[in-house]
């Protein structure tokens, strides 16, 4: 396994010098007027459904969910909807005995005899699957990548690469990301793989997976082939899923960003270009996929993030889903969408992912995506984080990731509050919250994004978020925020409010108070657990009137809360 720690240690050093998280400037932003804000619910209308797309998470390093801390992980991913959360991971099908490193793992599934025929060994793969589906997780399969004995890389090219945090990106093509030889081979291979499944888990169960061909291969990092050699290794291998499993959920293409022309040819050739597999007009497609990404800088000694470029691409990504009108229907998924573009990669600009900038930039960016969605009118099924874990390596490492050694950071929290959501939104309006034509036009870097989300759930209560995002990871003033809801058949006396920020659910700070230990003893381990849960706090709901209530809360800057009240 590679273990670079030296850059790895850097990028906590790099997380401990940032502006928010010295004492000075905290007890300063503590000391300004808190900024007032009001937030309007009307708890008797609804303006539509809010689909639960945050339930899809993945991984470079598929090895990583059969680990001790992978496994706790998934554990924890599993509680948000058991049988609904999905992980996708690269390199299922890549040649190697298992060991995993950054941006690499394998299951040698496929290798060959001297003669050339296929062995196939599903010993490692089954172990990652069986691992997800005992805790409640379910595969997007990414078919991926071409096996070592099948690739078509000449004498010499490694197989394998030998990247590592710090390194030229350009180092990760290597072997694997050349087409096949053979594409019957390879069709062969995906029929082989998906008929072992059907055996194993019972068609029932493998037709509520996703399958989906390759990754970001418009990318020369990921695919060392033109467009149409791509084509021909989604034709096969969707055409060996659907020959073992004819129900099988399948699409793609999952770009990088919205995709360019490669997406616009791969549109074309699945609605009605020549199959390369079966001679047939068109490519079975169940949903389609690309890629959005955000793009945060170092600037004036702190990071910016970059929501307002995320959103964008996400917006040309669904343009380009409607663009067919054959097409325009089908569930989209954004299959990674993310503050920016590697998890693996440390760097000043990265320094926001272990502290709260990470966690309110998944509540403003969330709720801009499902905004976007509607507006535009996309079928949209899920929004994927490439956001897992990162095994044995120093806590609060600077990786984007959900944990640390087992700890949650304050992100995961994020994902436990959507999950209290409704899935019908209410009316809600926060006149503090940025519209979104300026956040996708501007970002935030004025006056802060606190704005709102409010939703009854599937037994009547009301599930209301809030946030207090900025771009720039800077200390600043609370939010004095009343919530006036009308609407109401009945209020009770409390509300259950659950919060994120500086002094809550955050086992960074906590990590931080304790001198920033890189060998927490067992007591310690026991307090950062601690520190990372969200805790249920009572919050006093204020009746004004018959069918409305009012509540008050300071939210702190880069913080989220919610407030769930019994009022059916």
């Amino acid at each position: 396994m590679l273990m670079f720690r030296p850059m790895a240690a850097l990028a906590a050093l790099a997380m401990l010098g940032g502006p928010t998280h010295g004492a000075q400037a905290q007890t300063e932003a503590q000391a300004e007027p808190a900024r007032p804000v009001t937030i309007d619910v009307d708890a008797g209308t609804t303006v539509g459904s809010l689909p639960p797309v945050w339930r899809f998470f993945g991984a470079d390093e598929p090895n990583y969910a059969t680990m001790k801390d992978g496994r706790k992980l998934l554990s924890e991913l599993g509680k948000l909807k058991s049988g609904q959360v999905y992980f996708r991971a690269h390199n299922l099908l890549s040649s190697g005995d298992g060991t995993p490193a950054f941006k690499w793992g394998s299951t040698n599934a496929y290798t060959e005899t001297e003669d050339g025929k296929p062995v196939y060994d599903w010993t490692i793969v089954d172990g990652i699957i069986d691992t997800y589906l005992a805790r409640g997780v379910r595969p997007y399969l990414q078919i991926g990548f071409t096996p070592e004995a099948m690739s078509s890389a000449s004498a010499g090219t490694p197989y394998q690469h030998l990247w590592r945090p710090g390194f030229d990106y350009g180092l990760v093509a290597t072997g694997w990301a050349y087409p096949p030889r053979d594409y019957e081979k390879w069709g062969e291979l995906v029929y082989q793989w998906t008929r072992h499944n059907v055996e194993r888990y019972g068609a029932e169960e493998v037709a509520t997976w996703y399958f989906e061909v390759w990754n970001e291969a418009n990318s020369p990092y990921y695919w060392k082939g033109s467009p149409e050699d791509f084509y021909k290794l989604h034709d096969h291998a969707i055409a060996g899923v659907r020959r073992a499993l004819p129900n099988a959920r399948v699409g793609g293409a999952d770009t990088a960003g919205p995709g360019g022309s490669f997406m616009d040819g791969f549109l074309k050739h699945v609605s009605s270009g020549r199959n390369h597999a079966t001679g047939e007009t068109g490519t079975p497609t169940d949903f389609l996929s690309f890629h959005a990404k955000g793009r945060p800088t170092f600037v004036d000694g702190h990071v910016r993030m970059g929501l307002a470029t995320h959103l964008r691409g996400t917006d040309e990504g669904f343009t380009k889903m409607l663009s067919v009108p054959s097409l325009a229907t089908k569930p989209v998924v954004i299959g990674e969408s993310d503050p920016e573009g590697c998890a693996a990669c440390p760097g000043p600009q990265n320094a926001y992912r272990n502290g709260t900038m990470y966690s309110s930039y998944t509540a403003a960016s969330f709720a801009r995506i499902w905004e976007l969605a509607a507006k535009r009118k996309v079928n949209l099924e899920g929004v994927l984080s490439w956001s897992f874990e990162f095994e044995d390596q120093p806590w609060f490492a600077g990786y984007r990731q959900l944990s640390t050694n087992g700890v949650d950071l304050p992100v995961l929290n994020v994902f436990r509050m959507f999950a209290q959501l409704g899935e019908t939104r209410l009316k809600a309006a926060s006149d503090a919250q940025v519209p979104l034509e300026s956040v996708m036009k501007d970002g935030v870097l004025g006056a802060a994004d606190i704005g709102t989300i409010a939703t009854r759930t599937a037994d009547g209560k009301v599930a209301l978020l809030v946030w207090h995002y900025h771009d720039d990871d800077v200390a600043g003033p609370d939010a004095a925020v009343t919530i006036a809801l009308r609407g109401l058949k009945a209020a009770p006396a409390t509300a259950q409010l659950w919060r994120v920020d500086r002094d809550h659910g955050n086992a960074f700070a906590a990590w931080q108070k304790m001198g920033s230990p890189q060998s927490p003893d067992e007591k310690q381990y026991g307090q950062l657990e601690a520190a990372s849960r969200m805790q249920a706090e009572a919050l006093t709901v204020k009746k004004a009137a018959r069918g409305a209530a009012t509540l008050e809360m300071r939210l702190p800057r880069q913080g989220v809360a919610l407030v769930v009240l019994d009022a059916k």
